[in-house]
């Protein structure tokens, strides 16, 4: 702070050279300079001294001369802004590069735990980090929606109440909504759910909370965009060491590999037969926590452990390709599954 209050006091001489037209100091030069050298520059758009001067003119109402222009970009690089001068000056450094922000702007329009209006103000604020050149180039994102978005207004509110319950420890109480045949999110009862909350994950493009719904002896799963008018309670949360299966605490790789499709209850080993091609669409279901074995020159056979739901619903998706061998009873409900689907098609 003292530096920065040095660097620009150092200048003062410069800016006699400087007049503002409005409000502000002769002192704000540096920041409006630097923000100049954020939005109109990079590598392929370097501003000479008399573009910086005609932008502080047009954007700010501040009238510079060159002298001053360069000694303030000399501050801002001893104040360690990544400025470049070569050929004129672009600021070379920045919080995200353009790749890394095209990520992130992809990643919240696939989520479909955020409303649209919601979606697009955190693209806002993420443009922000970076150049009008930039935000050109992803202008169009901004007219398409994918249509997959929550109607749900409360996500971010809801998040944020569950995330202090967790670190409080406490139970927290809510509404639980689905769609109607109007489109529409309706409580799914009148009582309001009590959970005791363990975690937030972010799978497949949607929240989910794994938590101990009241009364139950398992883990659960509750989609975040589904929540209405979350309140945390006094009472403290059961510590989820109190359930089979979790004495260790909550391993959460374990845990997403073996609930697919966020299913609840408790897994089963399963051993399948299936086309070594199809390595890399298990591996994006399941992780890395299964055994593959060959099988004759193609197949192999794979043993896992996952949910019963998630795996049926899986195997089902995938029928042409998998053949389950174990355990008699998954054979078994695959079997009566596509023996009602052929009569349904029969008639």
């Amino acid at each position: 702070m003292d530096m920065k209050t040095d660097l620009l006091d150092s200048n003062d001489k410069d800016l006699e050279d400087c007049s503002m037209y409005g409000t502000g100091t002769k002192k704000m030069l540096n920041m409006l300079i630097l923000d100049i050298l954020k939005e109109y520059s990079d590598s392929e758009h370097r501003l000479l001294q008399q573009d910086i001067i005609d932008l502080l003119m047009s954007n700010y109402g501040f009238s510079c001369e060159r002298r001053a222009v360069s000694n303030n970009i000399k501050c801002l690089k001893e104040m360690g802004y990544d400025i470049v001068a070569d050929k004129g000056y672009y600021l070379k450094s920045r919080e995200f590069t353009d790749a890394e922000l095209r990520l992130l702007i992809d990643s919240i329009f696939s989520s479909g735990s955020t409303t649209d209006k919601e979606a697009h103000r955190l693209v806002k604020k993420l443009e922000s980090f970076s150049n009008k050149y930039f935000k050109s180039h992803v202008s169009h994102i901004h007219t398409s929606s994918s249509g997959m978005n929550t109607a749900n207004s409360q996500v971010m509110d809801s998040i944020a109440i569950i995330d202090t319950a967790i670190s409080k420890g406490r139970k927290i109480s809510f509404s639980y909504l689905q769609y109607g045949i109007d489109f529409k999110l309706h409580p799914k009862r009148s009582d309001r759910y009590v959970a005791s909350p363990y975690q937030m994950v972010n799978h497949r493009g949607r929240y989910y909370l794994i938590a101990n719904y009241e009364g139950k002896e398992n883990i659960s799963h509750f989609r975040i965009d589904r929540f209405s008018d979350v309140e945390i309670l006094d009472e403290k949360r059961r510590p989820i060491n109190s359930f089979e299966g979790y004495e260790n605490g909550l391993d959460m790789s374990k845990f997403l590999s073996e609930h697919v499709y966020m299913y609840g209850g408790k897994s089963i080993h399963v051993k399948f037969r299936i086309n070594e091609r199809f390595m890399d669409n298990l591996i994006d279901n399941f992780g890395t926590n299964f055994r593959a074995d060959p099988d004759g020159e193609e197949d192999m056979i794979v043993s896992l452990k996952s949910n019963p739901d998630a795996f049926f619903y899986w195997a089902l998706q995938y029928g042409l390709n998998v053949e389950v061998l174990e355990p008699e009873s998954m054979r078994e409900r695959i079997l009566k599954a596509c023996r009602e689907i052929e009569a349904k098609y029969k008639k």
